[in-house]
C-alpha cells in the first residue's frame, strides 16, 4: 500500500499507539507558545497546511493565534485522521505526504516532528511536497543535527533520523531564505516540549 517501511509503520499499530501518548491541553499550550514565537516573524498568514498532522494538535494551537485562517492537513494514520477530520473548518486528507495534492498552496506550509521519521531516500520528494504546498512561508520543526544520524526510537532502528532538514531544503530550493530559527527545550519551566529546533523560511 505504501512505498516505504516507515509509512507502513506510522499507518499501522505504532501510529495508533502514538495518539494516546501525545495529547492533552498541556501539549496544545506548549505548541501555542512555540508557534507564537514563530508567527511574530510572518506577515498576514491567512492559510496553513500541515504535512503529517496526526490528530491536529498543531492546528488547534495555531487556531489560538490565527483564528480566521484556513487550514489544510494531511495524515497517514487512519485512526488519527478520524480525530483530525472532525475539527471544524479544516480540509483534511488521509494520505501519505508523498502523494500529490490538488489543493491550492497556502501562505504557510510546515512539518513538526515528521521529517525525522521519513525514509531518507524519500526526503527530496518530501521537500518538494513541502515547497509546493507553500506560496510564501515554509516551516520545519524537527530534531536537528549537522550530519545525518540514525537514532534508536522506542526499540526500533531506521525509524528516526536527526539531520539538517532546513539546510537541505534551502540547498535544494535557493529561493528559500532563512527568516528565523529557535529551539524548544524539554526542561522549559512553563512550556516544555520535545527539544525541537524550528526553522522558518520564506520564498523570495
Amino acid at each position: 500500500m505504501f512505498e516505504t517501511e516507515q509509512e507502513e509503520f506510522w499507518a499501522g499499530e505504532f501510529g495508533n499507539n502514538y495518539i494516546s501518548r501525545n495529547r492533552g491541553p498541556e501539549v496544545v499550550a506548549a505548541k501555542t507558545a512555540m508557534f507564537a514565537k514563530i508567527l511574530r516573524h510572518t506577515d498576514r498568514v491567512q492559510s496553513v497546511r500541515e504535512l503529517g498532522a496526526n490528530i491536529g494538535l498543531n492546528i488547534l494551537a495555531l487556531r489560538n493565534l490565527l483564528p480566521n485562517a484556513e487550514f489544510q492537513a494531511i495524515e497517514i494514520n487512519a485512526r488519527a485522521f478520524e480525530q483530525l477530520n472532525i475539527i471544524p473548518g479544516i480540509a483534511a486528507a488521509n494520505a501519505s505526504l508523498f502523494d500529490p495534492s490538488d489543493w491550492a498552496p497556502t501562505d504557510l506550509a510546515f512539518t513538526a516532528g515528521v521529517l525525522i521519521h521519513l525514509n531518507p531516500d524519500m526526503l527530496p520528494l518530501a521537500y518538494k511536497r513541502l515547497y509546493e504546498a507553500s506560496r510564501r512561508y515554509v516551516l520545519v520543526a524537527e530534531y536537528y543535527n549537522p550530519k545525518p544520524v540514525d537514532v534508536p526510537y522506542r526499540g526500533h532502528r531506521e525509524r528516526l533520523w536527526k539531520r539538517d532538514f532546513a539546510g537541505e531544503i534551502m540547498d535544494l530550493y535557493p529561493s528559500l531564505m532563512l527568516v528565523d530559527y529557535g529551539f524548544i527545550y524539554h526542561r522549559d519551566a512553563n512550556f516544555p516540549a520535545d527539544d525541537l529546533t524550528w526553522f522558518l523560511m520564506e520564498k523570495r
